[in-house]
């Protein structure tokens, strides 16, 4: 059983994107910092797919990659962290580099002296930013997924359909679509799950893995950060404001961040939901989630950051105490623009 085909023209830039990875004698993979479930899915499917086809493949993010996901990548030794011996020699060698899941430069920092656009190439469904990190791009706002994307470019290529691949895929579709309950769900990301577990996906088993094992620690922070939950009822907005002290008590890492916004989320009459985290440095790292029209990627975007128009993020160089109310106040605004229209 199989999904449907893809719309003509993604078939056809992806046919291209195989027929150049499949050529070549080694790729690098990278992703956005702080990887998620799409971005390393994505990046752990087609490691595995490329070295079925003979391709040389090494994974290298910007941040390491996450604990939580090692489960993934089809080999040990596949991910190099950036730095290591490994790595550099991976970039120095590699034909190729295909970035996953973001297209846009500050979304790959250290990684982008280290690479040439001219042989880069980027496989995103995010919404364009001002500038791109190579010179060949997909970039498919219709996929649920980047996993949807990589999906389409094995079925395009040479199909190898092995644990790894399928594993990396379905964990994509899962990811970024909450478990299949936001709206970028569509039919064709249900067909290609239901493909994936016919050949051999475990849902429980990924479950078990992505949601339902994870450090006190996780708990602990949920515990800090409902202390500090606030909701304007009027505007549809809530919001909760973390002070890197609780990271520095805590020994957190930024997995143990992924769901945190969720809890002020689903607060009744909640339209846009807003998480502040202050870094080492200062700065203040921000997640919107949005329930309704209102679209956070264009708010993101005004300070400098991005994402999708449900989910995006952004970092200021301001500590929350300068950041907080000048956030909230571009989200009333967003959220009144989309009322009155």
């Amino acid at each position: 059983m199989e999904a449907p085909a893809p719309p003509a023209a993604r078939a056809a830039d992806l046919r291209r994107i195989a027929e150049r990875l499949l050529g070549a004698r080694e790729v690098v993979l990278t992703t956005h910092v702080n990887a998620d479930g799409d971005g390393a899915g994505s990046e752990s499917a087609v490691a595995a797919w490329l070295e079925a086809a003979g391709v040389g493949a090494t994974i290298v993010n910007p941040t390491p990659f996450p604990a939580a996901l090692l489960f993934l990548p089809h080999r040990p030794g596949v991910v190099a962290d950036l730095g290591s011996a490994e790595a550099d020699r991976a970039l120095r060698e590699a034909d190729l580099v295909l970035v996953l899941d973001t297209s846009e430069p500050n979304r790959i920092g250290p990684l982008i002296p280290r690479i040439d656009p001219a042989r880069t190439i980027v496989i995103d469904h995010h919404p364009a930013g001002p500038s791109v990190v190579g010179a060949t791009a997909i970039q498919d706002t219709s996929a649920a997924a980047t996993g949807e994307l990589v999906y389409d470019l094995v079925r395009s290529g040479k199909p190898f359909w092995s644990p790894a691949v399928v594993a990396g895929i379905y964990v994509a579709l899962v990811s970024d679509t909450g478990s299949f309950r936001f709206s970028n769900t569509s039919p064709r990301a249900h067909l290609i799950a239901a493909e994936m577990i016919s050949r051999g996906v475990e849902p429980e088993a990924v479950f078990q893995r992505l949601f339902a094992t994870f450090p006190r620690r996780k708990l602990d922070l949920l515990r800090e950060a409902l202390a500090t939950l606030q909701v304007d009822s009027e505007a549809g907005i809530s919001w909760m404001v973390l002070p890197s002290a609780v990271d520095m008590l805590l020994s957190t890492t930024t997995e143990d961040y992924e769901g945190l916004i969720d809890h002020a989320r689903s607060i009744e009459g909640t339209e846009v939901a807003v998480l502040f985290r202050e870094t080492p440095e200062g700065e203040t790292k921000i997640s919107f989630r949005s329930n309704g029209a209102a679209d956070v990627n264009r708010i993101a975007r005004d300070f400098g950051g991005g994402g999708h128009v449900k989910a995006a993020g952004a970092l200021i160089d301001a500590p929350p105490e300068q950041t907080v109310e000048k956030v909230l106040e571009r989200v009333r605004q967003e959220i009144e623009q989309n009322s009155e229209g």
